[in-house]
C-alpha cells in the first residue's frame, strides 16, 4: 500500500560509511532532498514529492538513520554522538554524493529540518537552498525554554531521559505513542493518510528504533547543543537562502516570530505560516508543494 502512495519512485538502500539509508527517489532536473521528523519516515512527503517531480525538480525522500527502514546503528560514540545532527547531516550529504548531486536543495520538517539546518552549516559548498518546516532553531528553543515550552515539548525531555526509562514506557505500546503524538499536534486540513500512519506505526515499533529516536533527542540536549553555540559564537550562519514554513495553529507560529529568529541564523531569511497545525507536508501539502517549488525556482 505504500508502494501506491508514491507510485514512480524508485526504493533504494544507499550506503553512507557502512550505514545503509534508505531512499526512494524520481524525477529529473535540480534535485532536491526531502527529510522527514519524529516520528515518522519519508512518507510524511508522499502529497509533496510528486507535485515536485512534475514541477521538473529530481526529487530524494529519505529515511533519516534511526528511522524508517535505513540502519540503526548501536551508539557507541560518547555524548551520544552517532545520532548527532552532525552525524545524521553526513549521512544525507553522502547519500546525495552517492546519487550523483553535488549541489541540491534541502526540505527539512522537525528533526529533518535540524538535520538539514546542520548540514547547510557543515557543506555549505553542497546546499543551496534550505526549507524548514515547523522548527526554530535548537540552540533557540533550548536557550529561551519555559514553563509553556515544557509542556508543550515536553517529549524533548521525555526522550532525552537516560537508564532505558523512555525506551521501555513507549516499547509497551509504540502504536499508541505514535498516534496520540500525531493526533494531539493536527488541527484540520487534510487527515493523516491511514497507510502512512500504519507505516510509521510499523517502523517506530523495532526497539532499535525507538532507541535510536531517543538518542536523537538525547544528542539534541547535548552534543548538538554544543556544536551550535560554537557556530553561533563564531558567527557561522546558514549562508544559502532560507525559508521558513510552519503551522499557525502549532506551538511554534503561536510561541516564536519565526522569520526573526531565523534571522539570527541564517543570511537570507523568507517564511510564511499555513493554515495547519505541526505535521505541515500532511496537513497542507498542495500549499507545501507549491511554497517550496515556489522558493526552489526563486533562488536556483
Amino acid at each position: 500500500m505504500t508502494d501506491e502512495l508514491l507510485r514512480g519512485f524508485s526504493s533504494r538502500l544507499v550506503d553512507a560509511d557502512d550505514v545503509r539509508i534508505h531512499v526512494r527517489t524520481a524525477g529529473e532536473g535540480p534535485a532536491v532532498l526531502l527529510l522527514h521528523g519524529y516520528p515518522q519516515t519519508h512518507l510524511i512527503w508522499h502529497q509533496v514529492a510528486p507535485a515536485l517531480v512534475a514541477r521538473g525538480y529530481s526529487v530524494v525522500l529519505s529515511d533519516l538513520r534511526g528511522y524508517g527502514d535505513s540502519d540503526k546503528p548501536a551508539p557507541a560514540a560518547p555524548e551520544h554522538a552517532d545520532y548527532s545532527k552532525r552525524t545524521m547531516a553526513r549521512d544525507q550529504w553522502l547519500v546525495m554524493r552517492a546519487l550523483g548531486f553535488e549541489r541540491f536543495a534541502v526540505a527539512g520538517h522537525d528533526r529533518g529540518g535540524r538535520v538539514g539546518h546542520r548540514m547547510a552549516l557543515d557543506h555549505p559548498e553542497s546546499v543551496t537552498a534550505l526549507a524548514v518546516l515547523d522548527i526554530v532553531p535548537t540552540r533557540h528553543a533550548l536557550r529561551h525554554a519555559d514553563k509553556d515550552f515544557g509542556l508543550g515539548y515536553y517529549h524533548w525531555f521525555f526522550l532525552a531521559a537516560g537508564n532505558g526509562i523512555p525506551e521501555h514506557l513507549i516499547g509497551a505500546d509504540p502504536g499508541f505513542w505514535v498516534r496520540t503524538r500525531m493526533r494531539a499536534r493536527h488541527h484540520g486540513g487534510t487527515p493523516f493518510h491511514p497507510a502512512a500512519l500504519e507505516e510509521y506505526v510499523r517502523c517506530f515499533s523495532d526497539p532499535a528504533a525507538i532507541h535510536a529516536s531517543c538518542e536523537d533527542y538525547r544528542a539534541a540536549a547535548g552534543i548538538d547543543l554544543r556544536h551550535d553555540d560554537e557556530d553561533f559564537d563564531a558567527g557561522r550562519r546558514v549562508a544559502c537562502p532560507l525559508l521558513a514554513l510552519w503551522g499557525e495553529h502549532s506551538f511554534v507560529g503561536r510561541s516564536y516570530d519565526v522569520p526573526r529568529v531565523w534571522r539570527e541564523y541564517a543570511a537570507d531569511v523568507r517564511g510564511r505560516a499555513l493554515p495547519c497545525d505541526h505535521y505541515v507536508p500532511e496537513e497542507a501539502p498542495a500549499l507545501t508543494g507549491q511554497s517550496l517549488a515556489d522558493f526552489f525556482a526563486e533562488v536556483s
